[in-house]
């Protein structure tokens, strides 16, 4: 009964493990949580000691399976946890284990990467769809304008506000036509007038339905516009326009035939992107699913890998005997499984017993 009323004895003891067997021994220690490790390297920066190149090794790993959570957590894949707590792995299964992950991680990013690309293509290719439907109804003309371009004519009583006037002036006409987001509409259009003089007509229209943002992946509303004007330096102007406004420009047919070809073409591929998009989901699912299946191992491996050599960090080097020397405190009770615990982890290398010291 007095155990449950006052601590227990402890005695400060020195380890000594070889080199080769020195990780195995800490595992088998670290499963047992039988002792506390004091720090023989005090004075030593964290960046001078003998095992940080391992310990970056692990970081690395420890990024890598918080990127594969992150995805599996995004694609709402369960993650099954498998073993409660499984043991450090074997120094010979460390080098295979971080090759895996990194030719998982690369894979990954290459397929997440596409299907972004795919995605945003597609996206873009609806909006446009979407720009001819409702641009179709903006401007009728039935008479071709002769691709020439005069200088302006002086304009008293003709407005710049008709279509006719076009004819007139003889200047060559362009159009600009894209999306727009729905809060810039107005400053837009202010910008484009002071800038251009009044030699533009703007014309808008909203979207009955909101559409997601390649770029952003948010879903806003969208302005269609179309921009007629006059002249080649102020089509450079308008266009610079829509740069800083972050309009997306698509290109406008001039015809009711290009229209059509234009709106054909864009149905079947925007058809061949949902075909490639769906097979690039399913495949991507497939390797986090495999992933998934051993990820909750992985990260209890690997935190007990890091744990491994940040306690090495503490030990001292003997570089005559080529072993380490911890010290440890440990209840005196505990010292048979001490001992049987570093003799398991000396067992598995197939090396010599370390030893163990009491210290008075």
């Amino acid at each position: 009964m007095g155990s449950l009323f006052r601590s227990e004895t402890m005695c400060l003891a020195q380890l000594f493990l070889q080199s080769g067997t020195a990780y195995e021994c800490l595992s088998a220690l670290g499963e047992r949580g039988l002792v506390q490790f004091r720090d023989l390297n005090q004075n030593v920066s964290s960046f001078q000691r003998k095992f940080v190149g391992e310990v970056k090794r692990c970081e690395e790993l420890e990024r890598i399976l918080v990127y594969l959570v992150q995805e599996i957590n995004r694609a709402d894949i369960p993650l099954p946890e498998g073993e409660t707590s499984p043991p450090a792995p074997p120094l010979k299964q460390v080098l295979e284990m971080q090759e895996q992950l990194q030719k998982l991680e690369v894979e990954l990013r290459e397929v997440t990467k596409n299907k972004e690309k795919l995605r945003k293509n597609l996206l873009e290719l609806i909006e446009y769809t979407h720009m001819l439907r409702v641009t179709k109804t903006f401007v009728k003309r039935n008479v071709e304008f002769e691709p020439t371009y005069e200088e302006f004519p002086p304009l008293e009583n003709d407005s710049l506000l008709d279509y006719s006037c076009m004819q007139r002036l003889g200047a060559k006409l362009g159009f600009v036509s894209g999306l727009i987001h729905q809060g810039k509409v107005e400053a837009f259009e202010k910008m484009l007038w002071r800038v251009c003089k009044g030699y533009t007509i703007v014309t808008y229209a909203e979207l009955d339905e909101s559409l997601e943002d390649p770029e952003t992946g948010e879903v806003i509303k969208w302005y269609v516009f179309l921009i007629s004007f006059w002249g080649e330096q102020i089509g450079h102007k308008v266009k610079k326009i829509c740069d800083c406004y972050h309009c997306h420009v698509y290109p406008y047919p001039h015809t009711a035939e290009e229209r059509e070809e234009i709106q054909e073409g864009l149905n079947t591929r925007i058809q061949d992107l949902y075909t490639v998009l769906h097979k690039t989901e399913d495949y991507l699912r497939q390797v986090l699913c495999k992933a998934a299946e051993s990820v909750y191992t992985r990260v209890v491996q690997v935190k007990k890998m890091k744990a491994i050599y940040h306690m090495l960090n503490m030990c001292s080097i003997d570089v005559t005997n080529k072993c380490l020397i911890a010290e440890v405190w440990c209840p005196e009770a505990d010292l048979h499984e001490l001992r049987r615990a570093l003799e398991e982890g000396s067992v598995s290398c197939l090396a010599p017993q370390p030893g163990i010291k009491k210290r008075e």
